[in-house]
C-alpha cells in the first residue's frame, strides 16, 4: 500500500465520521441551514423584499417566498449579472455558471464563496465514502480523467462566467493535479469530437484508474479507444476499476459499458447541478444517493402530482415518504430561494435520507393521462434487456397521437448496439414492464385507448448527429429520456 492510499483511508474514515453526525440528525441539520440562510441574506434586496428578518419558521417562509423557476427569479438575477451587490446573496458571486434554458435563453446561475466549496467537497466525499466502505484505495495512485466542459472562462461585469464543469476544473486539489487528465490545453478544446479524439491520444498509453463523466459522452470516448487500440477498454487500462457518473441513469448503459470495458467495474453516482451539489452515492450496497443536508442548501419537496395545483403543499425533510415522486425545491447560499430546478426525486431510504432522480417535471408523457416518467421508461428498458445479449446505445420516447392507421401508441426511438432477434417480442417485453409499473398506462392498453408500444430503430450515431445538429454535442448536455411532444421524435424519424 502506498503512502497516498494509506492517507486516503485515514481521511476517508474522518469524513465518514463527520457525515454520520449530520446524517443521523437530519431535521436539526436542516433547521440550522435554514436559520443560517435567513440570517445571512436578511440584508439583501431579496431578503428585504421577502421579510427574511421576520421569518422564524418554515410556514413563515412559505407565506413570504413563493416557489419560482429561473424566469420567476430573473429580475433579481439580471441585477446580479449587471454587477450590483447584495441582491440575492451578500456581496457579489464568484462565478456565474452558464446553462442553456428552454424559455430563458442562456441562464446565469450564481456561485458564491460560500457555495463553491460544497461543489468540490461533495465530489471528494463521494470518493472517500467509497474508499471507507470498500477499503479500496489503490486507484488514488493511478491517473484520473474527468470528461467535462472547457475550463476557459469569460468575464461578465467583473464576474467569471463558464460551464459548471469548467469552473470546477479550476478547483482540483493540488494532490490530484499530477494524476488528473486530460491536459489543460486539451480540456480547453471547444469542439467535442475534436476534444474526445485528443483525449484518446493523450490517455491511451496511461494508467487510467478512475474515469468520470456523463455516460453517453464517456461511451463515445470508450468507443474511440476500443477502435484505436482494437481491444477492450479494460485491457487498455488494466487498473481501471471505478466509473463516476452523473446527469443520467447509468443502468440503460451498463450492459454496453461492460461490453466496451470487457468486465464489470464499480460505479459511483453523483447528483450535481449548477444550482448545487445535492447528493452522491455513499454506499455500493444500498440503493440511492445520500441527500446532502449540511451543504448550505435547504430542501423543500412538492408532490409531482400536486405541483401544478395552486398553493401545493411544500414538505420539509421530516415530512417526506418513501417512493413518492417529488419536485425538488431548493434555497441556497448562492442566493436561490424556493427555486424549482426542474428535477423530480424519490426517496429510497429515510435513515439516512437517500434519493434517486426520477426525471424532470417537464419531461414526461401524459398525452392520454398516463403520467409516465423517466424512471419508468428506464426501468422498463432495463428489465427487457436483462439476461439477453441486447445492448442499447441511447433511447428516447414520445407519444404518437395521430398514427396513419390503428390506435395511438408510445414510440420508442432506440439506437441498438446489439439488436434483439425479434423486435416485436422485445417491444412486448418493454410494454409488459411499463404496464406493471404504471397503472394509468395499463388501463389505457386494457381499454384500447393505446396499443402496444412501437420501436423505431435509430441509425448508428443517430442521437449524436441529432445532438450535434442542435449544438449540444458533449459536455454536460443530456438527451431527454421522454417528452410529451414529437419535437425530437420527428427529427429522428426523418434521419
Amino acid at each position: 500500500m502506498s503512502i497516498k492510499s494509506f492517507a486516503a483511508k485515514i481521511f476517508a474514515k474522518s469524513i465518514h465520521s463527520q457525515t454520520q453526525k449530520w446524517a443521523s440528525n437530519p431535521i436539526e441539520t436542516q433547521q440550522k441551514v435554514f436559520s443560517a440562510l435567513m440570517q445571512q441574506a436578511s440584508e439583501t434586496e431579496f431578503g428585504k423584499d421577502h421579510n427574511f428578518s421576520q421569518i422564524k419558521s418554515h410556514s413563515d417562509f412559505t407565506n413570504n417566498v413563493p416557489v419560482r423557476d429561473y424566469e420567476g427569479l430573473k429580475t433579481y438575477v439580471e441585477k446580479v449579472v449587471k454587477g450590483e451587490p447584495n441582491i440575492l446573496w451578500k456581496g457579489k458571486p464568484l462565478y456565474f455558471a452558464k446553462t442553456s434554458g428552454t424559455t430563458s435563453g442562456a441562464k446565469y446561475i450564481p456561485l458564491t464563496k460560500e457555495s463553491m466549496p460544497f461543489h468540490i467537497q461533495a465530489a471528494r466525499n463521494a470518493i472517500l465514502s467509497y474508499i471507507h466502505e470498500t477499503g479500496k484505495a489503490d486507484f488514488v495512485d493511478g491517473k484520473m480523467i474527468f470528461l467535462q466542459g472547457s475550463p476557459t472562462l469569460e468575464d461578465k461585469n467583473g464576474i467569471k462566467l463558464g460551464r459548471l464543469s469548467g469552473i470546477v476544473a479550476h478547483f482540483v486539489p493540488a494532490y490530484l493535479q499530477k494524476n488528473r487528465m486530460p491536459s489543460w490545453e486539451t480540456n480547453c478544446i471547444e469542439d467535442w469530437e475534436t476534444k474526445v479524439n485528443a483525449i484518446v491520444n493523450e490517455t491511451i498509453n496511461e494508467d487510467m484508474a478512475v474515469i468520470s463523466g456523463i455516460p453517453s459522452w464517456v461511451q463515445m470516448y470508450f468507443e474511440k479507444l476500443k477502435e484505436k487500440a482494437n481491444k477492450p477498454v479494460g485491457e487498455i487500462f488494466k487498473n481501471f476499476h471505478l466509473f463516476i457518473y452523473g446527469g443520467v441513469n447509468y443502468e440503460p448503459y451498463r450492459a454496453k459499458f461492460e461490453n466496451l470495458i470487457g468486465r464489470k467495474v464499480d460505479s459511483i453516482e453523483l447528483f450535481p447541478a449548477s444550482e448545487g451539489f445535492f447528493a452522491y452515492q455513499d454506499s455500493q450496497k444500498e440503493k440511492g444517493m445520500l441527500l446532502l443536508l449540511n451543504s448550505g442548501i435547504f430542501y423543500e419537496f412538492i408532490k409531482a402530482n400536486e405541483f401544478h395545483n395552486e398553493n401545493a403543499k411544500r414538505y420539509t425533510i421530516g415530512e417526506v415518504e418513501l417512493g413518492v415522486n417529488y419536485v425538488l425545491i431548493i434555497s441556497t447560499n448562492a442566493g436561490l430561494w424556493a427555486y424549482n430546478i426542474g428535477d423530480t426525486v424519490q426517496f429510497t431510504s429515510l435513515k439516512p435520507y437517500r434519493i434517486i432522480v426520477s426525471g424532470r417535471i417537464k419531461h414526461f408523457i401524459s398525452a392520454f393521462g398516463e403520467h409516465v416518467i423517466a424512471k419508468e421508461v428506464e426501468s422498463a428498458l432495463q428489465e427487457a434487456i436483462e439476461n439477453t445479449e441486447v445492448r442499447v446505445n441511447e433511447f428516447t420516447v414520445a407519444p404518437q397521437i395521430n398514427p396513419t392507421s390503428g390506435l395511438p401508441y408510445h414510440e420508442w426511438f432506440i439506437e441498438f448496439e446489439n439488436e434483439p432477434n425479434n423486435l416485436d417480442e422485445f417491444a412486448l417485453k418493454i410494454d409488459k414492464a411499463m404496464r406493471k409499473q404504471n397503472a394509468y398506462y395499463d388501463d389505457l392498453i386494457v381499454g384500447k385507448v393505446l396499443r402496444t408500444l412501437v420501436i423505431f430503430k435509430v441509425t448508428k450515431n443517430g442521437f449524436q448527429d441529432y445532438m450535434k445538429s442542435i449544438g449540444k454535442l458533449g459536455g454536460q448536455n443530456k438527451l431527454p429520456r421522454l417528452s410529451d411532444n414529437r419535437e425530437i421524435a420527428d427529427k429522428l424519424s426523418r434521419e
